[in-house]
């Protein structure tokens, strides 16, 4: 009688084998279900195994089925291909504010969506390179309570901190909470950004998530104009370092199209200058970020206008050289 208390769960039993232990490379035979079953307490004929077989496949679970020596049966098609898993797990661990801790703990969730042989090529992606990671660990969940506040329409609260060179927090404005009313998150530059505005700025801001300590969703609603582009906003920003606004004209050779599409989206347009160059009007907030993104063309782009900035990005390039 003992063996047959898990009959309820038979097939349950079943499927969780298949998705854990089988593949394309290591097919299962009817005895290590049999043998699966037994170890969890259910007992079983061939025959039944062959027509829970039957019943997965007709629910719609790809089974899969090789007759003769070394043949067997396994679960093809998934909710994610190994080749999407892999996509996933290089995103997680590229992610500068997701901690090292919760990146191993997202791969493990990963790597648990495919069979175990498979899992194997995600966990060594562990490994690959020493990306610096962020060391606030709350960061992942600052992410949760920051898109609650934005879909409720609410401000959020929080304290802002940079760290010291004995990687001690230090809180902005004496650690008084900062309340914000959030337009967006921004994914730039391997970082989590918030954009929004505190009551009473005229200036839109952008704080880094992994920089936030104590978030919460407040019961104030925010105030997010209605013309706000997330788009626009972000294309400005280079490494979304902040600096002041400005409209400038690049005259580029033509080599750097694709450079400047790139970054500036294909909405911008690139006015022909003769037959080896073209100009581009931009507008882009000036910062070194900026002067240090143009710098990086080298003499391929040139700053036209207005002449103002064109002499803010000379006198930068000297103190480069002082």
């Amino acid at each position: 009688m003992a063996k047959q208390s898990n009959q309820k769960g038979k097939l349950l039993f079943e499927l969780d084998f298949l998705r854990r232990e089988s593949d394309e490379d290591h097919p299962v035979t009817t005895q290590d279900i049999l043998d699966h079953l037994g170890q969890n307490g259910v007992s079983a004929e061939r025959k039944s195994v062959y027509s829970d077989l039957d019943t997965l496949a007709d629910y719609g679970f790809d089974i899969q089925r090789r007759p003769g020596p070394g043949g067997g049966v396994w679960l093809g098609a998934r909710e994610f291909e190994l080749a999407e898993l892999k996509l996933l797990v290089d995103a997680v661990e590229s992610s500068r504010f997701i901690t090292r801790k919760k990146s191993t703990a997202l791969i493990g969730k990963l790597a648990g969506l495919t069979s175990r042989h498979q899992a194997r090529a995600l966990q060594r992606q562990v490994f690959m390179g020493q990306r610096v990671k962020s060391m606030n660990e709350s960061a992942y969940y600052a992410v949760d309570a920051i898109h609650t506040a934005i879909a409720q329409g609410r401000m959020v609260t929080f304290r802002y901190f940079d760290f010291d060179s004995a990687k001690e927090k230090v809180f902005h404005r004496g650690g008084r909470t900062y309340a914000v009313s959030p337009y967006c998150l921004v994914w730039d530059n391997a970082n989590y950004y918030l954009v929004g505005r505190e009551p009473g700025e005229e200036q839109t801001r952008h704080y880094r998530v992994d920089k936030m300590a104590q978030v919460a969703v407040d019961d104030a609603p925010a105030d997010v104009p209605r013309d706000f582009d997330p788009a626009v906003y972000t294309a400005r920003y280079f490494s979304m370092f902040s600096g002041r606004q400005a409209r400038v004209k690049l005259r580029c050779r033509k080599a750097l199209a694709g450079v400047i599409l790139d970054r500036f989206g294909r909405e911008v347009m690139l006015v022909p200058d003769g037959a080896e160059h073209f100009t581009v009007t931009l507008d882009v907030v000036i910062s070194p970020q900026f002067w240090g993104w143009l710098a990086a063309l080298g003499p391929q782009a040139r700053l036209v206008e207005p002449q103002a900035e064109a002499e803010a990005y000379r006198a930068y390039l000297k103190s480069l050289l002082e």
